[in-house]
């Protein structure tokens, strides 16, 4: 019976132009070439390995593993090289995977060493462009390999003999104590010329020598800080390198629920995901970072901010149209498979409070208000004050009915609240008068009809009695103090009806066959990063115990090689959801931050208090009750 990995079981390399999943077997069954969101040339992973493999493992196998062989794997330092580790009845062998950061044809390296005794090993390449659809011609040229389809060619060079058969280039091969062969798959169009003959060791030492320096720039130096580098570098692979942009996940259509429809392309730029990804780079002593997406941000938006969409491709591209891929099985017959997102035309009014408080962060770390970022952010303003009372498709995309969901309203709040601080701080030009009356009529209306008195709780939406994780944020943001009686009863609320045993957390209620209030069926895992919404919501409501024991509740859920996914299912014990997510690695580092912060300070410093408590703040906490 074919083995089926857990999303859990793969890896991560990549070039910060696109990337590779690696199983735990020695397997490549993802890989989308050239970019994170050009079609995959491996497409195994979504269907079966006639849709596009490569496998480099000891022979002879017996489905996917050598029954002789154990593996072990881990990422050589703080960096984006795998080595994983075989050990056979013979001898001991290595391999070396990676994606060297990009000066020229993309590629793929596999490095195979003799640790030792002789091991007998096989690679078996099969290239399927076009997700997996398309059969490519495979020939031989000048000693070299090449798959071409369409405008796409696929050269592998390898330092031992190579064979086509039924479509799989195929080379079988031994390696012993010292020796060291190389495998190199590029990619270039096919009408172009043929790549370069790589140096892989040239390209090893290269790509090491990049982590090693960028990861050095990382100025957090708190507990779990293994855990806040891995998550970082896991970010910058995510990033693609030529526009700054950042995509939520390298991934298309990994499951929310196992042989459910919950499958979507996230191999795209969130404004939502960006900003709170830049959040975290920008606390961590990554500026570049930040300048590199403003200048994205301008060239995505600044032309039409009218029409500001929620997600853009990875340059800026506006036309993202879903669509399905009937020929994919899908993850564990999980379908459909789609490509594109629909949700790229949504309303969602609180991608505008999280643009301008990673524009506000950027500017509180350093990074001035350029004239373009002021007029683009006074364009924002304008368009969120005529449209902030609208209902709408709110931070979790839902396709049904439109809302006037809580959490789109407190981030309209914080998009006014962080204008007005930098009108404070001229740093932008704006009248004052308007932009406070209209924070505090935003404040007044959240209050009163998002929040439920008899349950002591913010609901979803006005008038509704559904909860959701995001109204977590309210203390974190700053709309109400963590000492509010109403923020102190919703994070309760929130771990009794949304949350496991575990202190997991559920984004809001699913009803299984029956649509919800996201106009979808089916279920759904817990969401990993409203989990560490949660460690934050304790955090500063003064249960510092109880945030660390959730936060290493969180940690032991990454996998050996410390990625994450977007959700995790509590019963079957297993990552859900496309991998790795942004989302969750962003979570990771600002928990780890807060509790750092708040472990080490009588109170919340500065940067982490919420607005209300910090100096000079003019605060609308006039709807606020008098303590019983």
């Amino acid at each position: 019976m074919k083995r089926i990995p857990r999303i859990e079981q793969y890896g991560l390399i990549g070039d910060m132009q696109t990337s590779a999943h690696v199983c735990d077997d020695g397997l490549i069954d993802w890989l989308c070439l050239p970019r994170f969101d050009s079609p995959a040339v491996f497409a195994g992973l979504l269907g079966t390995q006639k849709h596009g493999s490569w496998q480099i493992a000891p022979v002879p196998p017996t489905g996917r593993f050598d029954a002789g062989a154990v593996a072990e794997r881990r990422y050589c330092g703080d960096s984006l090289v795998l080595e994983s580790l075989w050990r056979t009845r013979t001898g001991t062998g290595r391999v070396r995977d990676l994606m060297p950061p990009r000066d020229g044809a993309p590629q793929v390296i596999r490095i195979v060493e003799g640790v030792s005794g002789e091991v007998q090993m096989v690679s078996a390449l099969r290239p399927r462009p076009g997700y997996g659809s398309v059969s490519p011609w495979i020939h031989e040229v000048e000693g070299r390999m090449v798959a071409e389809a369409g405008a796409d060619a696929l050269w592998l060079d390898a330092g031992v003999q190579q064979v086509e058969k039924d479509g799989v280039i195929v080379s079988t091969f031994s390696v012993t104590a010292g020796q060291s062969l190389a495998f190199v798959l590029s990619w270039c169009p096919s009408h172009a010329a043929a790549p370069d003959v790589p140096d892989p060791e040239a390209a090893l030492a290269e790509t090491l020598t990049f982590w090693q320096d960028w990861t050095q720039e990382c100025t957090y130096d708190g507990p779990y800080r293994e855990a806040v580098v891995r998550s970082l570098i896991a970010l910058k692979a995510m990033t693609y390198g030529p526009s700054g942009g950042i995509v939520a996940a390298p991934t298309t259509s990994l499951p929310e629920e196992i042989g459910g429809g919950r499958n979507w392309d996230y191999r795209f730029t969130w404004l939502r995901d960006a900003s709170t990804t830049l959040a975290a780079l920008l606390g961590t002593g990554y500026r570049d970072e930040a300048q590199a997406w403003r200048r994205w941000l301008l060239r995505a938006v600044a032309g039409d901010p009218e029409n500001l969409q929620i997600m853009y491709g990875i340059a800026g591209e506006r036309d993202l149209r879903e669509r399905v891929l009937p020929w994919l099985q899908g993850y564990e017959k999980s379908t459909p498979v789609r490509v594109g997102n629909g949700a790229a035309d949504q309303l969602q009014l609180d991608v505008y409070g999280e643009v301008i408080e990673t524009l506000y962060l950027a500017h509180q770390s350093g990074v001035a208000h350029c004239a373009d970022t002021a007029v683009l952010h006074r364009r924002l303003i304008e368009h969120l004050v005529e449209r902030w009372q609208e209902p709408d498709e709110g931070i979790w995309e839902i396709r049904g009915v439109r809302r006037h969901f809580v959490h789109s309203k407190v981030m309209a709040w914080v998009a006014i609240d962080r204008t007005i601080r930098l009108v404070e701080a001229s740093a932008l030009d704006m009248g004052l008068g308007p932009l406070v009356e209209l924070r505090e009529t935003i404040h007044r209306e959240v209050c009163t009809q998002g929040f439920d008195p008899v349950r002591n709780t913010f609901t979803q939406s006005y008038g509704s009695t559904e909860l959701d994780a995001a109204t977590l944020l309210i203390p974190r943001v700053g709309f109400l103090p963590p000492d509010d009686p109403r923020v102190i009863g919703t994070v309760d609320a929130v771990r009794r009806e949304l949350a496991t045993p575990d202190g997991l957390v559920r984004r809001y209620p699913t009803v299984g066959d029956h649509a919800g209030v996201d106009g979808l069926k089916g279920d759904e895992g817990t969401f990993i990063l409203c989990s560490f919404w949660l460690v934050d919501a304790l955090a500063l409501t003064g249960r510092l115990d109880e945030a660390h024991t959730l936060f290493e509740r969180l940690l032991a859920l990454r996998n050996d090689l410390g990625l994450l996914a977007e959700e995790y299912d509590p019963v079957q014990q297993r990552q859900l959801g496309n991998f790795p997510q942004a989302f969750s690695h962003m979570g990771l580092i600002q928990s780890a931050r807060l509790l750092h912060q708040l472990s080490t300070r009588s109170s919340p410093p500065t940067e982490a208090r919420p607005a209300f408590l910090r100096p000079g703040h003019r605060s609308a906490g006039r709807d606020r009750p008098a303590r019983t």
